[in-house]
């Protein structure tokens, strides 16, 4: 039992002076390539200096309040939660208030919803479109027995009853400003009111009003309030055409007859309409990883076959008054970026940013390892050129100024001069020039022995 304690004592000794004697070749070798190292450290730095960094955690969208664009928040708010990022939504006024949020640079929201239309500003400095992806058509709404469709235009003059546009700054109010103008209305006449959409929407409902204009997704709790009362009708742009040539942001789409309840042939016949696009704007500062999330939020979210739209139709770029971002150009050329498809979002986007930051790093950093035992062979040589030089001066002044009487004071010199060659690492990795200065160094003590050049004066 004796001998086996001892045999595991002596393997645990041998590992512990093996660890000890490597541990101490490493740190010898650390004391002579301290300048490599100090370079590779500074490289690494510099680069992850200016290397991007890692994605948020927390990102700050504007969206609205009890519209589509709530709607649509939350969705891509439990998207980005199953890819570990916290989308905050904020509720806004809409999307003028949204687009104010994005042109503020102090401002911590980075991304919002914004309605064609509303985008044109003199100050888009920083604000940048990751694309379109929905429509959000202009519905007139009105009670059946307040107009008379097949007497008017429509689209014209439904805006003489007593009408909601929605209040002042809202995105509504403004596509019906502009609607009107067209048209040659007056957009302060007394007759248009300022209510708030939902305020409006029960107004109407209640009877106390004749009409309503929306500017919203087919998706929209206003919209579809709306839509299954019996009391109230859809206005048919019958210029939707002429509307989409006149002002760029606005598309026709269309309502099959039928096309809200087949069963009681709702409505009973097929209606036009003019729609602008749901716009997802970004300030140009938010992270490019977190930029190709929404994206691929908008595809799988709303690339699904709509109401109004095709599967695959978005996310798209369909509105240009706000211009692409790098991203969404890359997105829209090459699609989803290869990490992204087979790897979580977190690992993906790590692999991305590691690769281009270690790419540059190995690029610098192979030609420094390869050069540690050229630079440690180059060292030792150094080491011993300086023993050279000291042997050389040692050679002259002892020839100059021999003293018999100091022959082991010599000597001495010359002894010192060889043990400090074999304590020094040149001993290990200039072999052959150690040997060399050795042999030199022996010539002069046999010759300073013999006293064959050394004569003295």
């Amino acid at each position: 039992m004796a001998s086996f304690k001892e045999e595991v004592y002596e393997h645990i000794s041998a590992v512990y002076q093996t660890a000890a004697d490597e541990i101490k070749s490493w740190i010898s070798v650390l004391k002579e390539i301290w300048p490599l190292l100090f370079l590779l450290i500074l490289a690494l730095a510099v680069l992850i200096w200016f290397s991007k960094p890692a994605p948020p955690k927390h990102v700050m969208m504007a969206t609205g309040v009890g519209g589509s664009y709530k709607v649509l928040g939350e969705k891509y708010k439990t998207y980005f939660q199953k890819k570990g990022i916290e989308l905050k939504l904020v509720e806004t006024h809409g999307s003028k208030e949204n687009l104010q949020h994005l042109i503020d640079r102090k401002d911590p929201i980075q991304a919002a919803f914004v309605q064609g239309g509303m985008i044109a500003s003199d100050n888009l400095a920083g604000v940048e479109s990751l694309g379109s992806v929905d429509y959000e058509p202009v519905w007139m709404f009105y009670r059946k027995n307040a107009f008379n469709e097949s007497m008017h235009v429509s689209d014209r003059d439904i805006a003489k009853l007593k009408i909601n546009i929605g209040p002042v700054g809202s995105g509504t109010r403004t596509q019906a400003l502009s609607i009107f103008k067209l048209n040659g209305l007056n957009g302060d006449a007394p007759n248009l009111l300022s209510l708030a959409n939902a305020e409006g929407v029960n107004a109407l409902a209640r009877g106390e009003i004749d009409a309503v204009i929306l500017v919203d997704g087919f998706d929209s709790p206003n919209v579809q309030k709306l839509i299954r009362n019996p009391d109230i009708r859809l206005v048919n742009f019958g210029r939707a055409d002429a509307y989409a040539r006149l002002l760029p942001y606005f598309e026709e789409v269309s309502v099959p007859m039928g096309g809200f309840d087949l069963g009681k042939n709702i409505p009973d016949h097929p209606i036009q309409l003019i729609s602008t696009t749901t716009n997802l704007l970004i300030d140009n500062r938010l992270h490019p990883a977190i930029q190709v999330l929404f994206l691929e939020a908008a595809r799988e979210i709303n690339g699904a076959k709509s109401y109004f739209s095709k599967a695959g139709e978005f996310p798209a770029y369909m509105n240009t008054e706000a211009p692409l971002s790098d991203e969404a150009k890359f997105f829209y050329e090459k699609g989803t970026p290869t990490l992204m498809k087979y790897l979580p979002f977190w690992l993906a986007e790590f692999l991305e940013r590691m690769f281009f930051l270690l790419l540059p790093f190995a690029a610098f950093a192979y030609p420094v390892i390869k050069s540690i035992p050229t630079y440690r062979t180059n060292l030792a040589k150094k080491q011993i050129n300086s023993i050279y030089k000291e042997l050389d001066k040692f050679e002259k002044n002892t020839i100059e100024n021999f003293d018999p009487a100091r022959r082991g004071e010599y000597l001495e010199v010359l002894n010192e001069m060889e043990r400090r060659i074999l304590r020094s690492k040149a001993a290990k990795l200039a072999t052959a020039e150690c040997y060399s200065l050795r042999n030199n160094i022996e010539f002069i003590r046999n010759a300073l022995e013999k006293q064959l050049i050394y004569k003295g004066r």
